[in-house]
């Protein structure tokens, strides 16, 4: 059997160009690696014990990547200068409190993740570092944004999750690449807007912050395909949302919506909407015309019935309607010919219709704490069409009162 032997830095090819020691439990930065100055691209120390930056690490000139995450450093020092050939640089979950205003000087950075740090301000020289396409600021204490964060004309993913952020820079219009946009967990009460001017915009999570009302110039972000509006205080949805015609995923649970505009019809494209647990009264027939849709999540909501026009969704998979006040399910129910999930649970259902022996592909039925006497004997077929399939299948009733 032949053996391995792994070879130590300084017996190794000084051409080396990418060292991966993540997760080895090193305390501190390999003392060798400035023989490999003139040729090392990639240096790869996530997941150690590192507090400390030497200044040998920033003569590592061709350096282009750089990871540094998870370990224990408190500073970046402002000889990151001297890495100017830097395209990616990877510092989150650190104990960094501030950022060097030296790191302007990496012209060429285009993503900086220093997520989960205590910085509380970011310098003001970061919007000098105009070719970056990504920024990673989750979990690191700020209460505002750089005003001139438009400077950052190639920024396409903008990640400030889990901050304090209440309010928004005006020059946030300027990012007409922006692709991808992540507020969520902060405390906002309102947009500006011009969040409207980001016509490249295509995801936008504003999950868990104080919104009341969405501003119309939303609805100019066409290319819209994921809005996360999750555990706000919005009272309705823009009556026009249907201009958001790429929509895919449609999230607002946890509000006070009262109902689905009609304009919702107009989403063609839509494969998931979530709006449970709000104040919805009744589904508009519109919905039929969401005809990709493929889960919908109502429930916890005061739901009285639905509409026929649910027939009209031959892709859908999943349909949650538990904790509504439900007292019946339109017969057209049995056109879902795809419908995987049917969940009823905690409703007023005094019966079932007996297309519901139509739903071929059904694997989970909970009809649990109702008012049923009974079943239709078409619920007889879907054992029947299981066949060997049977083990698969959940069907969940409470004891039947004659």
């Amino acid at each position: 059997m032949p053996s391995f032997i792994c070879m130590p830095f300084f017996a190794c090819n000084r051409q080396i160009d990418i060292i991966d020691r993540r997760q080895c439990n090193l305390q501190s930065i390999p003392g060798d690696l400035e023989r490999y100055a003139r040729s090392l691209e990639e240096l790869l120390l996530d997941m150690n014990h590192i507090n400390s930056l030497p200044k040998s690490l920033f003569r590592l000139h061709k350096l282009q990547r750089l990871g540094l995450s998870d370990n224990d450093i408190h500073r970046l020092p402002p000889e990151v200068s001297g890495l100017q050939n830097l395209v990616e640089l990877n510092l989150s979950r650190n104990d960094i409190s501030d950022l060097p205003e030296e790191l302007r000087i990496c012209q060429n950075l285009q993503v900086l993740d220093i997520s989960s740090n205590p910085i509380a301000r970011l310098p003001d020289s970061i919007t000098l570092c105009t070719s970056l396409a990504q920024l990673s600021l989750n979990d690191i204490s700020l209460t505002k944004l750089p005003q001139d964060i438009g400077k950052l004309v190639s920024l396409k993913s903008l990640e400030v999750r889990e901050n304090h952020l209440r309010a928004l820079p005006v020059s946030i219009s300027e990012l007409k690449q922006l692709q991808r946009l992540d507020l969520g967990q902060n405390e906002l009460d309102e947009l500006p807007n011009e969040i409207g001017f980001l016509r490249s915009l295509q995801e936008l999570y504003i999950d868990e912050n104080s919104l009341e009302k969405l501003p119309d110039s939303i609805l100019h972000c066409t290319r819209l395909e994921q809005l996360d509006l999750t555990s706000n205080r919005l009272f309705q949805l823009p009556e026009d949302i249907g201009d958001l015609s790429n929509l895919v995923d449609l999230t607002a649970s946890h509000n006070c919506i009262r109902e689905l505009p009609s304009s919702i019809g107009r989403l063609k494209r839509l494969f998931i909407l979530k709006m449970d647990d709000n104040i919805i009264g009744s589904v508009t027939p519109a919905i039929g015309g969401c005809i990709k849709l493929s889960e919908i999540y109502l429930q916890q909501n005061p739901i009285t019935e639905l509409p026929s026009s649910i027939g009209n969704l031959k892709y859908l998979q999943t349909l949650n309607l538990d904790r509504c006040q439900l007292r019946q399910l339109p017969s057209l129910i049995g056109e879902c010919q795809s419908l995987n999930v049917l969940q009823v649970r905690n409703n007023q259902l005094e019966e079932l219709p007996m297309e519901i022996g139509k739903l071929a592909k059904l694997k989970v039925f909970d009809v649990c704490n109702n008012m049923l006497t009974h079943l239709p004997y078409t619920v007889c077929f879907l054992f029947k069409k299981l066949g060997s399939d049977f083990g698969n299948w959940e069907f969940l009733l409470t004891p039947i009162v004659a």
